[in-house]
């Protein structure tokens, strides 16, 4: 008899916590529609990048045509995509897209045109950056994408009006990888400074691991410092990174061994020249989801990532400590209409609520589009 009490005391202390973690939320939460329309494909904003300059933020996403493919992304691999742009001038209350095509910018390459060209779409050769980038330029943005799996090609473009129009393609380098399959995560380190994260093919010609790499002519010619963890047999990908002081940086990847997703965290001490891994911050993500990391203004590390699992959700995790420990997760917004959501974008806003982007759906058969959250952060 008290070995069954002990049991059903056990039991209900384990509910409870449970029910703790499954309930833990981010405080004064807002949904509201970036992106949407009829018949398309809003996705990824992970892969294109997420600017702000006070209350004016500028968000990158792919917009394809939407095709029910099951399991896969809904994205219609038959028509082309567009790499669009959206901004929104009051802290993402209201937003606005806009097309760079229409001035011939950012147009797509390589796989991303899919399976036909628009007549505004004829593919820019990437060139040689003649260097002279002033990156600490006040409305200066960057973004950087992959071109082609097959080539292993990547390119990068840049802004001094806040993403209105941009410079580019510039050729990046292979730094004798395989292949390179940029996303934006870049740092500024000074005028003519600045840290790259990448992607690049293991040697088996799979993806991934991460690497890290440096200007110091603005972009003229690019170093590789090192590579970010060991060669994984799975993969580490999708890296986003937050310098923590002059020589501090911590980095977050996107993993995959076997069945299991998780995010990574590792930490240079010596600015991008060596990495010891730290930990798991996220040790499930369902079927994995890449990591949107930023430093908030009280200190504190916040990353945000999707849930792609039942019950479909955009969470955060917060670290006191410089990404030695993390809190549980919390729900930034739940149910989701399937698997086929996420690859965020987060900044904070000057009066202190957080800002995610990210793609999401409603029901599983239903158009994908982009949406955000205007968030406050759980007290430390």
């Amino acid at each position: 008899m008290i070995a069954l009490i002990v049991i059903l005391c056990l039991v209900g202390i384990v509910a409870q916590n449970s029910a703790t973690a499954e309930t833990l939320k981010v405080e004064n939460a807002k949904d509201v529609v970036v992106y949407k329309e009829d018949g398309r494909f809003g996705g990824w904003p992970a892969n294109h990048g997420m600017w702000h300059w006070g209350d004016e933020v500028l968000v990158g996403f792919s917009r394809g045509y939407y095709k029910n493919l099951g399991e896969r992304h809904h994205i219609d691999r038959d028509k082309p995509e567009q790499h669009w742009l959206a901004r929104s001038l009051d802290g993402g209350k209201t937003w606005k897209t806009e097309d760079p095509q229409e001035k011939g910018m950012l147009i797509p390459q390589g796989d991303a045109l899919h399976g036909t060209e628009l007549p505004e779409m004829k593919p820019v050769p990437a060139k040689d950056c003649p260097g002279g980038i002033d990156f600490t330029n006040p409305d200066f943005a960057m973004t950087l994408r992959m071109s082609s799996a097959d080539t292993g090609e990547s390119r990068f473009y840049y802004s001094y009006d806040r993403g209105h129009t941009w410079e580019g393609p510039f050729k990046l380098p292979l730094f004798g990888q395989k292949g390179i399959m940029a996303r934006t995560d870049y740092i500024v380190n000074g005028k003519h400074d600045c840290m790259i994260f990448l992607t690049a093919a293991k040697e088996n010609n799979e993806e991934g691991r991460v690497l890290c790499a440096r200007t110091q002519d603005g972009g003229k010619t690019w170093k590789m410092l090192s590579f970010i963890g060991p060669e994984p047999e799975g993969f580490s990908i999708m890296p986003s990174t937050v310098r923590l002081s002059d020589t501090k940086l911590i980095c977050t990847t996107r993993r995959r061994e076997g069945d299991n997703r998780w995010i990574d965290g590792y930490v240079s001490e010596d600015n991008g020249e060596t990495w010891e891994y730290i930990g798991k911050p996220v040790k499930d993500c369902g079927i994995g989801n890449p990591p949107a990391m930023i430093q908030l203004q009280d200190g504190r590390l916040c990353l945000t990532y999707g849930f792609r699992q039942e019950p479909w959700e955009m969470r955060a995790v917060f670290s006191s400590d410089e990404g030695k420990t993390w809190t549980e997760p919390y729900t930034i917004r739940t149910g989701g209409g399937t698997r086929d959501l996420g690859y965020p974008r987060t900044v904070q806003l000057p009066d202190g609520k957080i800002l995610t982007a990210y793609y999401w759906c409603d029901q599983p058969d239903t158009e994908r589009y982009i949406a955000a959250t205007i968030w406050e952060a759980p007290a430390p």
